[in-house]
């Protein structure tokens, strides 16, 4: 599986862009600013319905417009499959595989999977925890769509829980029968969300800890650790102990909303004790076991998408990632880059053919340049 093609109208800083996409690698460069990340994120859009590096789909649209499209086109092992997104400002998503829409977004998760290395990778060391779940929960969602499902009710569950908490004192009266109504459902989902993250990281992390080793030939113990007050007590009991805690908080203060996972490095915390060099190979083995996890579930390559990662990385760490290129662990690959010399050189020494874009966003005809 590949995308043969991508169209952007109005998408970001592009007016109009079309590309004719390689199944091998395919590198975007150009000056800073000049749209090359805003490609990757446009096939992040097709495969994730939503943007990597803005949620909020409105502000996706290029100023003083109204609307954006994206469109690809897949190969999928000879048959074409059209994906379309439309965003429009006031208006509902629009989004379509092969000009039919679907019902839930939900049912498009995982049909195209993709995975980016990117700077923008260091938020799941240095930001909060919720960070590190919505990433977490991206990769379970879309191999069990049920997991989704559960996170969806899990929501709104828990919005309706908080607003009867503050209901209660706001008005100063307490009705325990009616809390237990939601405190049975929450409990519900909140324990299968429990366990599917638990099982999850069971399998991940010993792949994980593997990827860390190759990439920075470090010989120090990389953890992940799954906190939760469910490895202590069942939900039940949770929402038990907490409910005085809640009453006065006027919210639910536990729960599997407030899971984190430890990033550790030889048992002390990546974020503090960690060098420049060991998070960037710590993030680089957190993709790449995602990349390895959701080829194995999903009996696809997702595709790689390397965003300006060979001016942010050491000689040895590109080495080793160029060295799973060449060895064709992975499918198609989209790479960002500032200079063409330094890409040339890096596939060159791999001796690896691949497609070459000058981003241009002043041209909207992208002419690329095949290096073989």
């Amino acid at each position: 599986m590949h995308l043969k093609s991508l169209s952007l109208i109005n998408f970001k800083n592009y007016a109009q862009a079309e590309f004719t996409l390689t199944e091998g690698i395919n590198c975007f460069v150009g000056r800073n600013g000049s749209g090359k990340t805003n490609v990757l994120d446009a096939v992040h859009y097709l495969s994730m319905c939503k943007s990597y590096l803005n949620p909020v789909d409105k502000q996706n649209i290029r100023f003083d417009e109204q609307f954006f499209v994206v469109q690809g086109w897949w190969d999928e092992e000879g048959r074409e499959t059209e994906i379309y997104c439309g965003v429009k400002a006031g208006a509902k998503k629009i989004f379509k595989k092969n000009k039919s829409e679907y019902e839930k977004l939900a049912d498009h998760i995982g049909a195209f999977p993709t995975v980016i290395i990117s700077p923008y990778d260091r938020d799941l060391i240095a930001e909060g925890s919720e960070v590190r779940r919505r990433w977490m929960d991206g990769i379970i969602s879309q191999f069990d769509r049920s997991y989704l499902d559960y996170l969806v009710r899990y929501g709104k569950i828990l919005e309706q829980r908080n607003a009867l908490l503050k209901r209660f004192y706001e008005n100063g009266f307490f009705e325990r029968e009616n809390l237990e109504v939601w405190d049975a459902q929450l409990a519900i989902a909140g324990t299968e969300i429990y366990k599917r993250r638990k099982a999850f990281l069971e399998e991940f992390i010993p792949v994980f800890q593997s990827y860390y080793q190759f990439i920075g030939e470090e010989t120090e113990v990389v953890k992940l650790e799954y906190k939760s007050a469910l490895n202590e007590c069942s939900f039940d009991e949770l929402l038990v102990n907490n409910l005085r805690k809640d009453g006065q908080a006027q919210y639910t203060t536990g729960g599997t909303h407030k899971d984190d996972l430890i990033f550790t490095i030889k048992e002390h915390p990546v974020k503090k004790f960690g060098s420049q060099g060991q998070q960037k190979s710590f993030l680089i083995a957190l993709r790449l076991a995602q990349f390895d996890w959701l080829k194995k579930h999903l009996h696809k390559k997702p595709i790689l998408m390397l965003d300006d990662i060979f001016d942010k990385l050491d000689h040895q760490r590109v080495e080793k990632l160029m060295s799973l290129v060449s060895d064709h662990v992975f499918g198609q690959v989209l790479v960002t880059d500032t200079e063409a010399a330094r890409v040339k050189t890096i596939f060159d020494t791999i001796q690896m053919d691949f497609t070459l874009f000058e981003i241009d966003t002043l041209n909207t005809t992208l002419n690329p340049v095949v290096y073989e």
